[in-house]
């Protein structure tokens, strides 16, 4: 936010807010910045046109920084101090997913790393964090990063998410060169004559792309792609039941500083030299939960009927007894009915185990089920 003379705090707005407007979004405070929420579409129709051609996401409220260097073995060396994922063996034109950790091994915030594909970048990263982290995240790093390693803060670029099965054909229509790129792979590209960078990665389980623009450029960059007609604005709303649906964590609700990554069932995201190695803040727990067993893990939870689990519900055992709770919840479109995720206590995190959800008292049945609810369709290799 910004902070005005008589003291009130101004929410900010992204390059594209005359844009949201001007296409009927409604718009709501969301992580310091005035993002819409929905469009006339409604959150139910944006979600499965998502799913069923392409949407188009504002993420400009996210924070986006270069960690510079002499090279790159000394900047993922630096990086690798903060976070367990594996940078040093990130190759050109890679993305990684991974989480800035505390002395506890709790998540302070996840996020991707890119290594550019350019050889004239060796030494420079680039971080994409969380809106609502990263003003923290930017001081933890500078506390905590070697003299020789630095980070830069991008303050004069938009990010736009283009999801779902259609997006790789709209992209090549205007980029042929994001055709090229397989999931979690990046490059600099022209975007209808603009410079920019593409990565093919997202948030809904959806094939797709985000792309980092120069703000002036973003309004031209949006409209073009709504231009085709397999595209449409998507906001917050389906953006949120997107991502619950192919079971991926909201930092702030599904991560915090309390839960370590095993917890939260991001094991995969931690390479076996870190595993053996550590050298990251927390690995003694880390390492501890990995050779025993945390004591808690995160789950899907299928409710019965139709009622949705919110965040916050108490989960039980078939006793009654209290075994954890919700942290996401609410209507899947694409699976047909609600679904949740949690923590339970790991005894009872088999999926197929039977739960109690206690809502106002009452205790309503659910079963612990398989992450993700609807498959992801992530464009993995190149075909051949």
């Amino acid at each position: 936010m910004i902070q005005e003379a008589d003291g009130k705090q101004t929410l900010k707005r992204t390059p594209l807010h005359a844009l949201h407007s001007e296409l009927g979004g409604k718009m709501v405070p969301f992580a310091g910045f005035e993002m819409p929420v929905q469009y006339p579409l409604g959150v139910l129709k944006e979600h499965l046109h998502t799913r069923a051609k392409a949407g188009l996401f504002d993420v400009s409220h996210m924070g986006q920084a270069f960690l510079t260097g002499p090279g790159h073995e000394t900047v993922a060396a630096a990086l690798e101090t903060l976070v367990p994922g594996e940078i040093a063996k990130l190759g050109p034109g890679r993305l990684r997913y991974t989480m800035l950790l505390n002395e506890d091994g709790g998540i302070l915030d996840d996020l991707m790393v890119t290594r550019s594909l350019s050889p004239g970048d060796d030494g420079r990263l680039m971080l994409v964090v969380n809106a609502a982290c990263k003003t923290a995240d930017y001081a933890h790093m500078r506390a905590k990063l070697p003299d020789n390693v630095k980070l830069e803060p991008v303050e004069d670029r938009a990010l736009l998410a283009i999801q779902g099965p259609a997006a790789a054909a709209v992209m090549e229509r205007w980029c042929p060169k994001a055709s090229e790129l397989a999931f979690m792979t990046a490059s600099s590209a022209e975007f209808d004559g603009i410079g920019c960078h593409i990565s093919r990665c997202g948030y809904t389980g959806e094939d797709g792309f985000e792309i980092s623009v120069a703000a002036g450029e973003a309004d031209q960059v949006a409209r073009t792609l709504l231009s085709h007609d397999d595209v449409e604005a998507i906001g917050l709303g389906a953006r949120d039941s997107l991502r619950l649906e192919a079971g991926l964590c909201l930092y702030g609700h599904d991560i915090d500083e309390t839960t370590s990554p095993v917890e939260a069932d991001l094991v995969w995201s931690i390479s076996k030299r870190r595993r053996v190695e550590g050298g990251f803040p927390g690995a003694e727990r880390i390492q501890r939960e990995l050779r025993d067993g945390p004591s808690r893990l995160r789950v899907g939870i299928q409710p019965e009927g139709k009622a949705p689990a919110r965040e916050g519900v108490e989960i039980a055992d078939a006793n009654g007894t209290p075994i954890g709770a919700i942290t996401s919840g609410g209507f899947g479109p694409s699976a047909g009915g609600p679904v949740a995720m949690g923590y339970v206590q790991s005894a009872h995190a088999a999926p197929g185990t039977g739960v109690a959800l206690i809502v106002r008292g009452s205790a309503r049945p659910a079963r612990v089920a398989e992450m993700p609810f609807v498959p992801h369709r992530y464009f993995r290799k190149k075909a051949v």
